[in-house]
């Protein structure tokens, strides 16, 4: 009678999800393209984040705002072209709701018909470090990933209007859940690349971002961004957006008031990621630095606390390096093993990987990678996906809802899905915008080994190393070619 009891029907009140912890994360990890999850989770505590409820759990405690014009110019307003104010989430609030200037304190400097403001990329670890037991309230293990919570999360919190550029996070996919308003996301899939012209200033730790203003591009400079394929979507309360490895986005605020909360999910791929981030860190950094502080320009995102210097750079890249081998040995130990499935194979292969070594503790870091194609799941992959009512997958703007329950959704969000109750969730809790060195970062690079490489006694990379592969005929020949098309531009 025991296997008769486990079969019963759930009672009506037993919140009951349409996808399994083990399927869900099995999507995740397999699907190339954007979805909306949804109903999975209407019992999460963290639905109740809306802004006044964040408001009284900081208890007065000041956060960073970034503030932009609601113009539409033809160039991204990037964060270096944005002002910047710490405030109080009651301010804030007292603000985007039209109370007297007295109660909003440094945002009363802005008119709010002119100005959106915008507290993103807030690790939940470091605002509530006080309050840990409320990492609880957000559980990633409905998404198969167990343990991860809010310690491993960040927080958005927006005005109407507050967006973020176009870019690409080269590190991990991420899971954004909506807790309050709607924010309307432009995607473009990662074969766009090159008609989105990415740039890496301002530089941002593992973000590569467009040139373009995808909501008003300039097509006389950037032409080639008529061949992009647009996916729109609208996020409403209680849904779950995936952003799969190396998806384009565009970010903005539709509402009076939005939250958000995000998750970036690790992937085998990152560990290369990791080498060419710490390359492209190390260069920036040296040839920007070198030039004369009186010219101005801003190079280094604000979330970039400061360029480190090229010893700290060299050391990472050999920390890097270091980790990708050993991911590689860990890898090859794996396929040996004779039993298991692929799926059992590669979770195992997961667990294996630690929060980098390279890296950083509870926030972490996102790296870069220029590798940005990524494969198309053939149709026959796509129909094992189960789309319907609960993962809506997101269609490029020009095609029509299928019988499948995908739809190609722009407008208010609607057009998505029956509608739920409740209401929300960086690059892999890390702080994209600093490099976090481990605590033996103070080791000089020429003392470093790479005792998990495959030749244990071989010597650190040096800067002479790097620059050899830099001036590689080859290199240089990509480099001069890259330059005289931008003059032609």
């Amino acid at each position: 009678m025991a296997g008769a009891e486990s079969r019963r029907p759930p009672a009506p009140d037993e919140d009951v999800k349409p996808f399994t912890p083990e399927k869900t994360k099995e999507i995740v990890m397999f699907l190339q393209h954007p979805a909306v999850f949804c109903n999975m989770v209407g019992d999460w505590p963290a639905l109740r984040w809306n802004a006044r409820y964040l408001s009284a759990m900081l208890d007065g405690k000041t956060i960073q705002f970034r503030l932009g014009l609601k113009t539409m110019d033809l160039v991204p307003q990037f964060e270096t072209r944005c002002s910047y104010v710490k405030a109080t989430l009651e301010e804030f609030l007292a603000w985007s709701c039209g109370q007297p200037s007295c109660l909003s304190g440094p945002f009363s400097c802005y008119e709010y018909s002119k100005y959106w403001a915008y507290a993103d990329y807030k690790y939940i670890a470091r605002i509530f470090e006080d309050k840990p037991e409320i990492f609880q309230d957000i559980r990633w293990s409905d998404f198969g990933f167990p343990g991860r919570n809010g310690k491993e999360s960040t927080l958005w919190i927006g005005s109407e209007g507050a967006n973020t550029p176009c870019h690409l996070d080269s590190y991990g996919c991420n899971l954004v859940l909506q807790v309050q308003g709607r924010k309307r996301w432009h995607l473009f899939p990662p074969g766009d690349t090159s008609f989105l012209y990415p740039t890496r200033i301002p530089y941002e730790e593992s973000s590569i971002f467009s040139k373009v203003n995808v909501a008003n591009p300039d097509l006389k400079r950037f032409p080639e961004f008529r061949n992009t394929t647009a996916h729109v979507v609208t996020l409403s309360p209680g849904q779950v957006l995936l952003i799969p490895r190396h998806w384009w986005h565009y970010v903005e605020s539709i509402d009076p008031i939005t939250v958000s909360i995000n998750s970036w999910i690790e992937l085998d791929a990152d560990h290369e990621a990791r080498v060419e981030e710490a390359i492209t860190r190390m260069l920036v950094c040296a040839i920007k630095s070198a030039e004369n502080p009186s010219d101005g320009e801003l190079w280094l995102n604000p979330t970039e606390v400061e360029a480190t210097s090229h010893e700290i750079n060299l050391q990472y890249l050999n920390k890097a390096v270091s980790a990708y081998f050993e991911c590689q040995k860990a890898s090859m130990s794996e396929q040996a093993r004779p039993s298991g499935t692929h799926t059992e194979q590669r979770a195992s292969a997961s667990c294996k990987r630690k929060k980098r070594e390279v890296d950083c503790e509870s926030e972490g870091c996102k790296f870069l990678t220029h590798k940005l194609g990524f494969s198309t799941p053939k149709a026959e992959e796509l129909h094992k996906i189960p789309f319907g009512p609960h993962l809506i997958q997101v269609l490029p703007q020009s095609q029509e809802t299928g019988s499948t329950g995908a739809a190609a959704v722009e407008g208010d969000g609607r057009d998505l899905l029956h509608e739920n109750e409740g209401g929300h969730f960086g690059k892999l809790h890390h702080t994209r915008k600093q490099l976090v060195t481990s605590n033996d970062c103070e080791t000089p690079a020429h003392q470093m080994g790479l005792d998990r490489s495959p030749n244990a006694s071989q010597t650190a990379l040096s800067t002479n190393d790097l620059l050899d592969c830099l001036v590689n005929p080859h290199v240089i020949s990509l480099v001069a070619q890259l330059l005289l098309e931008r003059i032609r531009i």
